[in-house]
């Protein structure tokens, strides 16, 4: 078993590299369809398993798409990163689509529409006073 500071450092890692595959080499133009971004990864103890997390912006459609792509090059991604990183033996590597990014994004915006009707509501419910009266 790996320390949990190796586990963090070897999943900063694969992170990194992936990147770095999904800008510059991965040449699937399903994965180039829709905007990719690693969100994080998620390594198992024996360094036998890593779980990325990733965020597609875009349709539906391009996303299911972008991650078909991503999973019909995860032998090629495994393969790589048994080239760039030493260990003893290079995790399997599983694309999971991370929705944090949507449901926040959703929060938000609820919240936005929360404030303003708050707004309206006070306004609507100030007494019409002159300018003299309400300083």
């Amino acid at each position: 078993m790996a320390t949990s500071r190796r586990v963090s450092r070897v999943a900063s890692l694969i992170k990194r590299e992936i990147s770095q595959m999904v800008l510059y080499e991965i040449k699937d133009d399903r994965v180039g369809a829709g905007m990719v971004s690693i969100i994080e990864v998620e390594v198992s103890g024996d360094l036998q398993h890593a779980k990325v997390f990733v965020s597609i912006y875009g349709t539906p459609e391009a996303k299911a798409e972008t991650m078909a792509g991503l999973h019909s090059c995860a032998p090629f991604v495994r393969r790589e990163l048994g080239q760039r990183m030493r260990l003893r033996r290079t995790p399997e590597v599983v694309f999971l689509e991370d929705h944090s990014l949507e449901r926040g994004d959703r929060i938000l915006h609820l919240l936005n529409d929360l404030h303003r009707d708050e707004e309206a509501t006070d306004a609507e419910e100030a007494p019409d006073l002159p300018l003299e009266e309400m300083a």
